[in-house]
C-alpha cells in the first residue's frame, strides 16, 4: 500500500488514517503535507461534528517522522527549516481544526506521533500502548510549535521529563502524566474511540467549536519571534545530529561529542 493519508466519512464523523504500516506509520514529508491539507479541508466542512485520527493497523499510531529521509530532507539547517515549516503548518492545522478531534491510539505513539496526538482533544489508547519522544538520541530538537502542544497538554515539568530523559512510557505512565484521557483493553480501543466520537457528535456542534476556541485563546502566550524559531534548526548543522541519524539507521548506540 502507498504511504498516504486516508480519509473516510461516516455521516457527521470523519476518520483520518496515517497509512504507512511498513514503517509503523512513520510520516515522510509528503505525508506531513497531505495531513495538513486534509485537516484544513475538514476544518472548512461545517457539516462535520467530530474527527477521529488513527494509524493504519493496530501496531502503531505513528512512530514519528520517517528518519530514513533525514539524510536529504533534514541534513542541514537550511533544508530542515523548510521541513520544519511544513510540520508547523500541519500541527497548526490539527490544533486549529474547529471540530473536536479524538486520537485513537493503538500500539506505539512516539516522536511526531505523540506531537500529533498532543494537538487532539481526546486521546484513547490501549493497555499495551507506548509513548515517548526519544529525540535526544538523534541529536535534534523539538521545535517551538511542537513543544507548545506538548507543554499545553502535560505541563512544563512532565514535558521536560519526556524530552530530557527520552524514556518510552507505558500506558499507565502516560495516563498518570495526562498524555491520554483513557486507557482501555487493546481490543476495545476502536470501539471506545468511536463511541467517544459519537457522544461528541450527539452534542451541540457550535458549543463544541466555541469550547475549542475558548480553550485555545486561554492557552495563548507571547508569540515566538523569527530568530527564536530559527534557532530550532541549528541542531541540523551539528555533528551530533549526523551521528544520531547514522547510529539509528545502522542500529547502534550513538556516541555524541557535543559538537
Amino acid at each position: 500500500m502507498p504511504r498516504e493519508i486516508l480519509l473516510a466519512r461516516d455521516g457527521d464523523l470523519a476518520t483520518v488514517t496515517l497509512n504507512n504500516p511498513e514503517r509503523l506509520n512513520a510520516l515522510n514529508l509528503a505525508m506531513w503535507k497531505r495531513l495538513g491539507e486534509v485537516m484544513r479541508k475538514l476544518d472548512a466542512d461545517r457539516t462535520l461534528r467530530c474527527v477521529v485520527v488513527r494509524g493504519a493497523g493496530v501496531e502503531a499510531f505513528a512512530a514519528g517522522a520517517d528518519i530514513s529521509e533525514f539524510e536529504k530532507a533534514r541534513n542541514n539547517s537550511k533544508v530542515a527549516r523548510k521541513y520544519g515549516e511544513q510540520l508547523e503548518k500541519t500541527m497548526g492545522a490539527i490544533g486549529g481544526c474547529r471540530h473536536p478531534i479524538v486520537a485513537m491510539i493503538h500500539g506505539a505513539c512516539v516522536g511526531g506521533g505523540m506531537e500529533i496526538v498532543s494537538q487532539c482533544d481526546l486521546r484513547i489508547c490501549g493497555a499495551s500502548s507506548r509513548f515517548g519522544i526519544p529525540i535526544a538520541k538523534l541529536g535534534l530538537v523539538v521545535g517551538y510549535v511542537e513543544m507548545q502542544g506538548l507543554i499545553g497538554l502535560v505541563g512544563r515539568a512532565a514535558a521536560m521529563e519526556i524530552l530530557l530523559e527520552g524514556r518510552i512510557l507505558n500506558a499507565a505512565e502516560a495516563k498518570e502524566m495526562g498524555l491520554v484521557n483513557r486507557v482501555v483493553p487493546d481490543d476495545k480501543v476502536e470501539e471506545e474511540a468511536m463511541a467517544a466520537a459519537r457522544r461528541i457528535a450527539a452534542g451541540a456542534p457550535l458549543v463544541a467549536r466555541w469550547h475549542k476556541q475558548f480553550a485555545r485563546r486561554l492557552a495563548q502566550v507571547r508569540p515566538v519571534g523569527k530568530t527564536e524559531r530559527n534557532e530550532a534548526y541549528a541542531c541540523y548543522d551539528t555533528a551530533d545530529f549526523r551521528e544520531g541519524v547514522a547510529a539509528f539507521l545502522s542500529k547502534r548506540k550513538p556516541e555524541f561529542k557535543g559538537k
